[in-house]
């Protein structure tokens, strides 16, 4: 285990910044935190969690896919696909670690989406251990450990220094850079703050989220539950909570008229939209009663029927406070596993 002080970081992140790029957590100004570029003076944010998720950086909101150039009758197909180069994604939190390895599932499964993996294989991931969880946080529930997340490296930070342990090829490699402004170490720092952590997770008020009812197998069980029309009735289908999930994938694919040919490119959908899955007969699911019930069966039925029990949600919690009307996957599992009392 290397140890990093916090007068070092700065100079970390600068010999990083130097052979790649490096984005991490940075407060703006307007009370959100957001990945960034860094730079010199660019601060670290101690914030929990950011706004937008990591996932960004793999599966952006939007990117172009191919272009087609027209002459006439011809059309002329082009691929503007290009190779990533390597960057460096710091203080990425253990459930949007785990909210990866659910992405994968989707995008590397064949027929393997290129754009997705090519981002993937350039990106090296440096997770931070969480030490002020939230109330809103449940990743636990789902298996993930906060105080000890994956990833190419793993960081812990204390009141005076960040310690890295590599768990990759890809994370010695970085950890080699930055190696003559660490010093080699023991864990009990690490222990220490793990089990001061342990203690804050083991008091939040969604620890006892039970999981036990849902999973693959269910969907007679659960798809005509009447729970689904009073828990939708408030729903405004703004799809907030699609758009700052870590695990939501659904997209649409359009062409865009340049005049002189067309960018073909995809953006985020959600499953909370009325066009959503729309075609020229129509919609499939004309309500938004069905359309609510998508995306929790999703997360809670559908995803892990396809892999191996794995839930589409890593408890994050970004849904729970961004949620105009404060409706979120914990009420409704809470609803539909008979503990809504809890």
């Amino acid at each position: 285990m290397l140890k990093c002080s916090l007068q070092n970081v700065n100079a970390a992140f600068a010999r990083i910044a130097e052979s790649m790029k490096l984005y991490l957590p940075v407060d703006r100004g307007d009370g959100k935190t957001r990945f960034d570029v860094w730079s010199e003076g660019k601060e670290w944010s101690t914030a929990l969690n950011t706004e937008r998720s990591a996932k960004d950086f793999f599966f952006p909101q939007t990117e172009n896919l191919m272009e087609f150039k027209t002459e006439g009758k011809k059309i002329e197909v082009i691929d503007i696909r290009e190779e990533n180069e390597v960057f460096v994604i710091f203080g990425v939190r253990a459930c949007d670690v785990r909210s990866f390895d659910i992405l994968d599932r989707v995008f590397l499964s064949d027929p393997v989406d290129s754009f997705y993996k090519n981002r993937r294989d350039h990106g090296i991931i440096v997770s931070v251990a969480c030490g002020k969880p939230a109330e809103t946080c449940f990743c636990s529930v789902f298996g993930i450990d906060a105080t000890s997340p994956a990833g190419d490296v793993t960081a812990w930070r204390t009141d005076d220094a960040v310690y890295f342990t590599a768990n990759t090829e890809k994370g010695s490699a970085l950890l080699a850079l930055i190696g003559d402004l660490c010093e080699e170490c023991g864990t009990e720092a690490v222990d220490a703050q793990r089990a001061k952590t342990q203690k804050i997770l083991e008091k939040l008020p969604l620890k006892d989220l039970d999981t036990k009812n849902f999973g693959g197998g269910k969907t007679k069980e659960f798809f005509n539950n009447p729970l689904w029309e009073s828990l939708s009735s408030t729903c405004l289908g703004c799809g907030t909570c699609t758009f700052v999930c870590p695990t939501c994938q659904c997209y649409d694919i359009k062409d865009f008229n340049t005049g002189n040919g067309v960018i073909r490119f995809r953006c985020w959908d959600s499953c909370m939209y009325s066009e959503f899955t729309k075609m020229a007969h129509g919609n499939n699911r004309l309500t938004q009663t069905e359309r609510f019930r998508q995306r929790f069966m999703h997360k809670l039925v559908y995803y892990p029927e396809n892999n191996e029990g794995i839930f589409g949600c890593v408890g994050c919690g970004r849904c729970l406070s961004k949620c105009p009307i404060s409706m979120n996957i914990v009420k409704v599992m809470k609803a539909m596993g008979g503990n809504e009392n809890d």
